[in-house]
């Protein structure tokens, strides 16, 4: 495989990002974890968490249009979790000693809070007839296998089209109806909506009117079961928790958001609720787990951000927070037109310091978790 793809590794459920395709003590410490993330390269695009395999409206255009959506894909309430406003929302017991050990390492090594400016969020009307595509028989059963509508002139997660170029995640994240279709690895040869060869990662096919995350859902009810992998390491939703620059122009974020940190700075082992899987995480006692649940704190100094824009987020970030979902740098995922409404360093003033973890409850271990759910097929 090109280097940079995310590789099976044989009698493992894994695949690990390895871009440089030699072996290292950092492969055989993953593969004892049977999970592994990597943290991204300089460029965005590459969130590159571990995958085998992540109720709302499609966006303010009703997703009656084809290819790219310049709407507000949160603009429902799918996720649940998404949209329940934490203003008062307990801190987790473990919030002080997580933050100031973040803190006191820079969220990344001293690297700022940016922006991942590289995700497409697309529609297909009901005249897309989905595609069957091949996927990895490992991926199994956590991931999905129907087919896929294409909808013409769109694009993946870092790419100008279907083809998987430039080795990072290449999510291809798809409404139609009520479902939503998130795709790892997606790659169409020639790039185009039909024709070529249509291959994948991990597919997770969320139906938009069913909250997963019901206080009822408990066990291996809960979501789309604990230990099952999804499109992303975290097993959570990817589009609805994206940043738009739609809803950045509108003045108003209203959901929570998705942020990626690097793996010696997540837990080794465990998640917490929504999450119901791991990457590859290293770090040690005083890290936060996948999952976790972070909040800007109320009184933070608006006027210290340079922007309106930065501003807009920020507010969201103190109602609804941000979720940490796959390993990487220290990013905020957005689409790739966010620079028509915010500049990507306009979030750099905020530190760790700045934020609370939101009390996450129980931290499961990933390894006493068996996915044993039923793939769509259809």
């Amino acid at each position: 495989q090109p280097p940079g793809k995310h590789r099976r590794y044989p009698n493992t459920r894994l695949w690990l990002y390895d871009p440089t395709m030699r072996t290292s003590l950092t492969l055989l410490f993953c593969l004892s974890l049977a999970a592994c993330g990597s943290n991204k390269s300089n460029t965005p695009n590459n969130d590159a968490g571990d995958h085998l395999g992540t109720d709302g409206s499609p966006g303010t255009d009703g997703g009656t249009n084809n290819g790219t959506d310049g709407g507000d894909p949160g603009s429902g309430m799918f996720p649940s979790f998404a949209h329940q406003d934490i203003t008062n929302a307990p801190v987790d017991s473990e919030s002080t000693t997580i933050m100031n050990a973040l803190n006191a390492s820079g969220w990344d090594s001293g690297r700022k809070l940016g922006i991942d400016a590289s995700f497409v969020i697309l529609n297909a009307d009901a005249s897309v007839m989905p595609r069957p595509f091949t996927e990895d028989p490992s991926a199994l059963p956590d991931c999905d296998t129907a087919p896929i509508p294409v909808p013409p002139g769109g694009r993946i997660e870092g790419n100008t089209d279907y083809a998987c170029a430039d080795g990072g995640d290449c999510h291809l994240l798809v409404y139609q109806g009520a479902r939503l279709y998130e795709l790892f690895q997606a790659d169409i040869s020639g790039g185009m909506a039909t024709g070529g060869t249509f291959n994948g990662g991990c597919l997770v096919i969320w139906d938009t009117t069913r909250d997963y995350w019901a206080s009822s859902s408990v066990g291996p009810n809960y979501s789309r079961g604990d230990g099952c992998n999804g499109a992303d390491a975290a097993d959570l939703p990817i589009a609805p928790l994206i940043l738009t620059a739609a809803e950045v122009k509108a003045g108003a974020v209203n959901h929570a958001l998705r942020f990626t940190l690097p793996n010696a700075n997540i837990r080794a082992n465990v998640y917490v609720h929504p999450a119901t899987h791991i990457g590859g995480p290293s770090g040690g006692a005083n890290t936060m787990p996948y999952g976790a649940h972070l909040r800007l704190r109320a009184d933070y100094p608006m006027d210290k951000l340079p922007s309106d824009a930065a501003r807009v987020v920020a507010a969201a970030l103190q109602k609804y927070g941000m979720f940490m979902a796959d390993g990487g740098h220290i990013y905020i995922s957005a689409t790739d037109d966010i620079a028509s409404a915010l500049d990507p360093s306009d979030l750099s003033a905020l530190v760790p310091s700045d934020f609370a973890m939101i009390d996450g409850g129980q931290r499961i271990n990933w390894h006493n978790q068996n996915c044993t759910r039923t793939p769509i097929s259809q």
